[in-house]
């Protein structure tokens, strides 16, 4: 090697040395942006949308079946309608198949007024373990989670979210206390970290603080995990906490 070249060679060198390495500060940016995109309201809602249309017309024929066996079970309307608390305290009526007699509400009166344990049960959890009210095909409903599919419809309406906390009756605000304000900043939800983590077999403290861990931490891929996993939870739903 001549002179020449080795001072070529040297030259060369000390230029690529000169140079600045690649910046890959503008990817790490650009995942954020997308990340935040993706977090947004905008997205969920899109992802609310598409997702509530598609099981509507992919499940319709599950539907009218499950509509023709709660005519046939026992008298009264297919759906129930219950009203719920929203998001910034927003009341709608939340809907679902029918899974108790037609008029549940004074038989639970009546329960309270024979049975103290019973109201005490329904005041802690508001739900009862053995509750008579609950007709045959109600029961499967409730053990599959087919009762909530009418909700898809809340959704459309966007009075729900696919995922979220659970929707609240108002007696419940106050066994949140300070954090109802924290809960009810998001839509709540047809599936959510209660639902898929063992749902009422959760003591209800646990549960308001699932629901402000949800609300405070919620992104697209705790979303697609919770979707996930309520699937597998409806497939296989033994021991899945739904009475």
């Amino acid at each position: 090697m001549t002179a020449n070249s080795q001072l070529i060679s040297v030259k060369l060198l000390k230029g690529l040395m000169r140079q600045p390495l690649p910046d890959r500060k503008p990817k790490k940016r650009q995942k954020r942006r997308l990340s935040r995109v993706l977090d947004g309201n905008s997205a969920k809602r899109l992802f609310d949308v598409l997702f509530s249309l598609a099981v509507l017309i992919v499940c319709s024929p599950i539907y009218l079946v499950v509509a023709v066996l709660i005519a046939i079970d026992s008298p009264g309307p297919v759906f129930y309608v219950q009203r719920r608390v929203g998001k910034n305290f927003r009341s709608f009526g939340c809907i679902k198949f029918r899974t108790m007699v037609h008029n549940a509400d004074d038989l639970l009166v009546e329960m309270f007024d024979r049975s103290p344990h019973v109201r005490q049960e329904f005041e802690a959890d508001f739900k009862l373990r053995q509750d008579p009210r609950i007709t045959p095909i109600g029961r499967f409903l409730r053990y599959t989670s087919l009762d909530e599919f009418p909700q898809f419809l809340n959704v459309l309406m966007g009075d729900m979210s696919v995922v979220g906390p659970r929707p609240l009756v108002p007696e419940e605000l106050p066994k949140y206390g300070r954090h109802i304000e924290k809960v009810l900043t998001i839509k709540p939800g047809i599936t959510g970290l209660w639902q898929v983590s063992g749902r009422n077999d959760i003591p209800y403290e646990r549960r308001v603080q699932i629901d402000v861990y949800y609300a405070s931490n919620r992104n697209w891929l705790l979303d697609l995990l919770i979707v996930f996993r309520t699937i597998g939870v409806m497939i296989f739903p033994r021991n899945n906490g739904a009475y």
